[in-house]
């Protein structure tokens, strides 16, 4: 263990030769374990016990002499255990100090005082330290050393943060500021006050208030640029299609970059648990999916860019040209589009004023915990709705499905609708839709209509599973798409008639290429695809050999 992640400990005397003995003795049998640390008088020790404090370093033991001047031991210890109450007390008396010792007993919570000489150590010192620090260790739960995130509860800035880092699976821990003093003081120390929520505090002590995506992404390492200026094969979308584009098309040699609005994994990441995907017979999250396949697709070489979005494509033979959101351009001679779709918004009454306040679209994993004992209330009946409703019912008292249909069984599948009938604190109301959202800071209630009947329900936390729209705007001036926004590509571009006007070639579009040669769409966002996991990561991988055939040509 480094050095400074060792617990200190730490002995206190104004004797420099008493001081610099029990430090030598000290070392000889602790240094493998703990810090050492030696300082010269009370006052001095409490500047130091602040200090490591504020670097949140673990203190297990003080050993204190009696006679000090200015500051005896136990007045020191008495200050000192403020700061680190579960740390271990020895204090270090002559024989005229032992009323002070048994008096320390009981006034600062000596743990033990031993009689100076302590020579021998290795009969005198050595066995009663090993014998407190063991008892010492047994009750340590040491600090969480990552990320912390200090922020309001009802704060859409706040949910935003922790939505990034729970997504992108980076560990964190989160402070109510309005219940937890740690929280308080975090805000107190980093951003002076609430003036800036939230307050994002890094392992490093660095500090981050009310960050964008891209700051996060830019100080937990994530990549933020394209380190080249030209690719032989650019992916827009890092759900399911794109990443399965970007792991065959870098392990197939082609020079790949994938870039992506948000995080990794799409609609998909999102999901509390896939359990129809081939391979995981158990399931596995929509989060551990991305993460491994984002993996799979730097480890061949392709380069993952977050967060970036795409704001316009163009076309300049044989290149076709990229403007990122950022300003800078980004050129390829293959081009695939799989930016898959966004969550359509519910237009009710009161629901945008709870947006990120109780309101959340999609599962928000971050914020299931937060739902333990509640009742919550999810919209919507596909299978993204169901996952979602079998992730909550673990944490709150109850979970109600408000579906617009008269039943399931036509949007869901099978296996996932046996398990929400045979979960107990489910409740699936039909032809239901919320009519009304309510509050003061946060959600507070909700009006459904139920069959021709309003009613209105207590609610903190409202999930919104009511559909989607295909993300093909950075391209809708180029490709064509149909009456819904959805890209056509192959044969349903010669169904669509018109579409194949000013098509250049001889030959046909491939299967999954839009109207413009070499640019290709896979995934949700292509016309007549089954929005299905594992259809998506087909249509991924397929579309590279339809981009080899495409780049012979070139």
């Amino acid at each position: 263990m480094a050095a400074a992640q060792r617990p200190v400990i730490m002995t206190v005397d104004d004797e420099p030769q008493v001081l610099n003995a029990i430090e030598r003795d000290l070392r000889s049998h602790f240094r493998s374990e703990y810090r050492i640390l030696k300082v010269g008088s009370g006052t001095e020790a409490l500047d130091t016990v602040a200090q490591l404090k504020e670097r949140e370093a673990t203190l297990a033991l003080f050993l204190v002499d009696e006679r000090m001047p200015q500051m005896s031991g136990t007045e020191f210890l008495a200050e000192a255990r403020k700061v680190y109450p579960d740390a271990r007390k020895v204090l270090l008396t002559a024989y005229a100090d032992t009323a002070a010792a048994i008096s320390g007993i009981n006034d600062v919570g000596l743990d033990y005082y031993l009689m100076k000489p302590w020579d021998p150590p290795e009969e005198r010192l050595f066995p009663v330290l090993d014998d407190l620090l063991a008892d010492w260790v047994a009750g340590f739960r040491p600090p969480f050393q990552g990320i912390k995130v200090a922020g309001v509860s009802w704060s859409p800035a706040s949910h935003d943060v922790k939505d990034f880092l729970s997504r992108n699976q980076i560990p964190y821990k989160w402070f109510d500021v309005d219940v937890d003093e740690e929280g308080a003081a975090l805000v107190e120390q980093y951003a002076e006050g609430r003036a800036g929520l939230p307050v994002v505090v890094f392992s490093d002590r660095t500090c981050l208030v009310e960050p964008s995506p891209q700051e996060l992404a830019e100080k937990v390492g994530m990549q933020t640029q394209a380190t080249l200026p030209h690719y032989d094969l650019i992916v827009v979308g890092g759900g399911p299609a794109g990443l399965a584009g970007a792991v065959y098309g870098a392990s197939e040699g082609l020079k790949t970059v994938l870039v992506e609005s948000t995080v990794t994994g799409g609609q998909a990441g999102t999901s509390s648990q896939i359990e129809n995907y081939l391979g995981f017979p158990s399931g596995v999250t929509g989060a551990d999916l991305a993460r491994r396949a984002t993996t799979q697709a730097k480890r061949f070489g392709a380069e993952v860019v977050v967060p970036l979005a795409v704001t316009s494509i163009r076309v300049e033979d044989p290149y076709r040209i990229l403007t990122l959101s950022d300003g800078s351009e980004l050129s390829c001679h293959a081009l695939l589009l799989a930016t898959g779709m966004a969550v359509r918004r519910l237009d009710v009454p009161g629901i945008d004023d709870f947006t990120g306040a109780g309101v959340f679209y999609g599962a928000a994993l971050s914020e299931a915990s937060a739902c333990r004992g509640e009742h919550i209330f999810v919209v919507g009946g596909a299978n993204s709705a169901g996952q979602a409703t079998m992730l909550f019912s673990r944490y709150a008292s109850k979970v109600t499905m408000i579906v617009r249909r008269d039943s399931l069984r036509a949007t869901m599948s099978s296996y996932l609708l046996d398990r929400i009938e045979a979960t107990e604190n489910v409740e699936v109301l039909t032809g239901a839709q919320v009519v009304e959202a309510r509050g003061d800071k946060s959600l507070t209630e909700i009006s459904v209509d139920v069959g021709g009947t309003v009613e209105t329900f207590a609610a903190g936390h409202l999930f919104i599973f009511i559909g989607a729209a295909p993300r093909s705007e950075c391209a809708s001036d180029l490709v064509e798409t149909d009456d819904g926004g959805f890209i056509l590509t192959g044969p349903d571009l010669l169904n669509a008639g018109t579409a194949l006007q000013g098509w250049p070639l001889e030959r046909s579009p491939f299967l999954l290429e839009t109207n413009v040669p070499g640019i290709f769409a896979a995934g949700d966002v292509r016309h007549g695809s089954t929005k299905r996991v594992a259809a998506a990561v087909g249509e991924g991988s397929a579309s590279v050999a339809m981009i080899h055939r495409y780049l012979e040509t070139v």
